[in-house]
């Protein structure tokens, strides 16, 4: 039996090598998608934690610069430093700068910003700064610089200090932890302290950067002698830093998570039904291989091991074109100007090679006893007429109509379970996203296993209308119902692989929509310019609004009255006065003030624990800091909008504080702007102003050009799934047509042309591959709309995008695989003779 086995294998090498393409393309799918799970991991907490440098562990929530002694002395640490940013006025004859400045750590593994050129600040009053400060100082490494700073004297009054600094290096910011601040300088600890106004103060807040000897009791070694602090390692600093962007949940993680689930699901069913139309057609040879003797048992082994030999080779063909594929996209982004570093290499982990190996031999092997099963359960003789589609009316039929309603009506309801419940916040999102994907799965396998009772009604339907508009439509159209199991096979091949596109499609467009709407509630400001000082009285020029309103990229500029007060638990805020309806224009989030109202006090999301809604104290501060007049209480109302700053009404803060200097300018970047540019330009633009500019639109636009690399990703998955789905329908529809072909010559010996029957089977192809195609892209959209709601649930706002450009594209494509799966069959079927046709067996 098994040399038999092999050497039908060979008679049927042309089939076999159409089904491996289809099992090698859906492993080269799967592993692509797992590897850029783990890339998109990887670059996601990369890019999040690029001010970590190579640290070990990360010491964040309670600790202080005081405190990196007594890290320095816990066994096993090599290495602490603290990560400092503080900033000083900088000046260079006319020219004068505010500049952000990191603490320069002793250890170079910790750094996140190097010399390019010259050194790193090694003692005090020497400095590293960015290439774009000295452009706008006219100055060059080796100069002497001015620097002026506050600092509050031993009366409490903030004084200000002025002293000169020699610039030794070239600053540069390789994976642009500090873009948001336009780059970021290097000075010591000591200066960074002095310079900003903390220079002797008992506790300085700062994270702490560890490097260990690898020992994992380090950790715990740090969190007790450091009490009040978090002693985390760098990923589970990265994942904190990931959810405090995104909000409850690891969104990146969850994004990955659920394309890998989807991947794994639709490669499964694209390969179990290739493989099974394939084995299907050798019913017959089975059915014969019965009536010379051999047992059920014989074939059904015979067959799994034909499954088992050919899911083996194409799955590690399919393996290596994976990894290959994905090493090319890889190394394409990384050359690109994504904005965001991406790794050189693919990581091969043990479940990259083995679960796509496993999933291609084991489902093909499953997908092969299925129809080994139903040739075998019949007798010989009557297992060599063709195989009519189930019935309603047969007791099989009943129950393969009973078990996909079951199926579809049961994974519906779990799907709609697990939405529901997203959308509540009702459970854990990785529990959710298990319960939603099965739920899917379940239903969508429902609809597969009843697509033989519904899909030749629909064709038929569809088939009605296109069969007046000639005589080879309307065979066509006759042809199509004439076996419906054919037809549901051929379609159902397409109708996967389009709900597998347009689910993606969907999903990953809703992503991109939702993300960048939390990103813009996080950061609703493009650009904030400060006016910086101790005193806390100090105004923007009224000359700078229009030297930024004339930058190139700027598109509104809002002038921001703003002065302290204190909480009534110690706590001063920053209280922000713009005009509401001027507001409205500058914010990315215009509704983030809808509250915005006299007597009312707008609090950031990010202050709701320490203001809690309802009525809040509020006393204002003078410049010695201390309260001023009475307390007045405000109304406190939540708000998505981003930041530590509360707002109020002009009215409300001219009541608490009388006329309130100008010290913040809000500024609207143009929609195709370069946020990172146009804030080097802004500050450029203001020329000899200390003013601080803060760009948190750069910070967003790094954020979205990694959403921006996901898409790149799944678009290139999205190709590979389009070749699946054509290979799919190209294999099934070749098959059906090659079974007609004494059809085909009875209808020739008739009176039909050769380009009649062309066309006939070119009308048949498209109306199966179209219908396929449409009813893929409706469950697509309910499907990636299901997905993009479980994943982005804790996100905020959902925003579920309709990607129709995707969905003409997918289309088209799906027509054009019908007519192009049908041309070879057509031509062979028109060159054959009548005669020749008819007489084959």
């Amino acid at each position: 039996m098994l040399r038999l086995t092999l050497a039908q294998m060979r008679r049927s090498a042309g089939r076999l090598a159409a089904a491996a393409v289809a099992i090698a393309i859906g492993t080269a799918f799967l592993a692509a998608t797992l590897v850029a799970g783990n890339v998109l991991q990887r670059t996601g907490y990369d890019s999040v934690t690029a001010s970590f440098g190579d640290a070990d562990l990360v010491v964040t929530d309670g600790a202080a610069v005081q405190d990196v002694d007594t890290v320095r002395d816990v066994p096993g640490v090599v290495a602490a430093d603290p990560l400092l940013l503080g900033g000083a006025e900088l000046s260079h004859g006319t020219r004068i700068t505010y500049q952000m400045l990191l603490a320069q750590p002793g250890d170079e593994r910790l750094a996140s910003v190097v010399a390019q050129t010259g050194r790193v600040p090694a003692s005090a009053n020497e400095v590293a700064l960015p290439a774009t400060t000295l452009d706008r100082l006219d100055a060059e490494v080796g100069d002497t610089l001015g620097v002026r700073w506050s600092a509050p004297a031993d009366d409490g009054e903030w004084t200000e200090h002025e002293g000169t600094v020699t610039v030794v290096g070239l600053a540069e910011d390789p994976a642009g932890a500090w873009s948001a601040y336009g780059g970021a300088g290097l000075a010591t600890t000591r200066d960074v302290l002095e310079w900003s106004g903390e220079a002797g103060e008992d506790s300085v807040p700062a994270q702490i950067l560890v490097v260990t000897d690898g020992s994992s009791q380090v950790q715990d070694d740090v969190a007790a002698a450091l009490a009040d602090a978090d002693v985390l390692t760098k990923r589970e600093a990265a994942e904190k830093a990931v959810e405090q962007l995104t909000g409850s949940g690891n969104a990146l993680v969850m994004v990955v998570l659920g394309f890998a689930a989807v991947a794994l699901l639709v490669a499964a069913l694209v390969i179990a039904n290739t493989f099974q139309v394939l084995v299907a057609q050798r019913a017959r040879t089975l059915a014969l291989l019965r009536c010379v003797g051999a047992v059920k048992r014989q074939l059904r082994l015979s067959v799994l091991f034909e499954a088992s030999v050919l899911g083996v080779a194409a799955s590690v063909a399919g393996l290596v074109l994976g990894l290959g594929l994905a090493q090319a996209a890889l190394a394409v982004l990384a050359r690109a100007d994504t904005g965001t570093p991406l790794p050189s290499t693919i990581t091969v982990t043990p479940a990259v090679v083995l679960v796509p190996l496993l999933v291609g031999t084991l489902v093909t092997a499953a997908a092969s006893l299925v129809p080994a099963r139903e040739a075998t359960r019949v007798s010989p003789v009557a297992a060599l007429r063709p195989v009519d589609a189930p019935s309603v009316g047969a007791r099989g039929g009943r129950v393969r109509l009973v078990l996909s309603l079951l199926l579809l009506l049961g994974g519906a309801a779990g799907l709609v379970l697990s939405v529901a419940s997203s959308a509540a916040e009702a459970g854990e999102p990785v529990l959710l996203l298990g319960v939603g994907v099965l739920g899917g799965a379940l239903s969508f396998v429902g609809v597969l296993l009843g697509a033989v009772f519904w899909i030749p009604r629909v064709v038929s339907l569809v088939g009605r209308a296109l069969a007046t508009t000639g005589t080879s439509a309307r065979l066509a159209a006759a042809n199509t119902v004439r076996n419906p199991r054919r037809t549901a096979t051929t379609s159902t091949a397409l109708l996967i692989g389009v709900t597998l596109v347009v689910l993606m499609s969907t999903g990953a467009a809703s992503a991109r929509s939702s993300i960048t709407a939390g990103l813009e509630d996080h950061y609703p400001v493009d650009v904030a310019i400060s006016a910086v000082g101790g005193a806390g009285d100090e105004s923007v020029p009224a000359s700078v609004v229009a030297d930024v309103a004339d930058v190139p990229g700027v598109e509104q500029v809002v002038e921001v009255p703003s002065a302290p007060v204190l909480l009534d638990d110690g706590t001063y805020v920053v209280l922000r006065a713009p005009d509401p309806a001027e507001a409205a224009t500058v914010l990315r989030d215009a509704d983030a003030l809808d509250a915005l109202e006299d007597g009312a006090l707008v609090v950031p999301a990010a202050r709701a624990e320490m203001v809690p809604e309802g009525g809040a104290s509020v006393q204002a501060v003078g410049s010695d800091g201390d309260t001023v007049g009475d307390a007045t209480t405000l109304r406190a109302v939540h708000s998505s909008l981003g930041g530590v700053d509360a707002v109020v009404t002009p009215d409300t803060l001219r009541a608490l504080v009388g006329e309130a200097p100008v010290q913040t300018l809000w500024v609207r970047l143009d929609a195709d702007a370069d946020a990172g540019t146009t804030a080097l330009a802004i500050n450029d633009a203001l020329g000899s102003d200390a003013l601080l500019v803060e760009s948190a639109g750069a910070e967003r636009q790094q954020y979205e050009n990694l959403i921006d690399d996901l898409l790149a990703v799944v678009v290139g998955l999205l190709g590979v799934a389009v070749v699946i789905a054509v290979v799919g329908v190209a294999n099934t529809l070749s098959l059906s047509v090659i079974e007609r072909r004494r059809e085909s010559a009875t209808l020739r010996a008739i009176g039909m042309s050769r380009r009649q029957l062309r066309w006939m089977l070119a009308y048949e192809g498209m109306l199966i591959a179209g219908i396929g195609a449409v009813l893929g892209a409706v469950l697509g959209l309910l499907y990636g709309w299901s997905g993009a709601a479980i994943i982005l649930a804790g996100m905020g706002e959902l925003q579920l995008a309709f990607p129709w450009d995707d969905l003409l594209i997918v289309l088209v494509v799906a027509l054009g695989a019908g007519l192009l799966a049908s041309v070879l069959p057509g031509r062979s079927a028109a060159r054959t003779s009548p005669v020749a046709a008819l007489a084959v067996d």
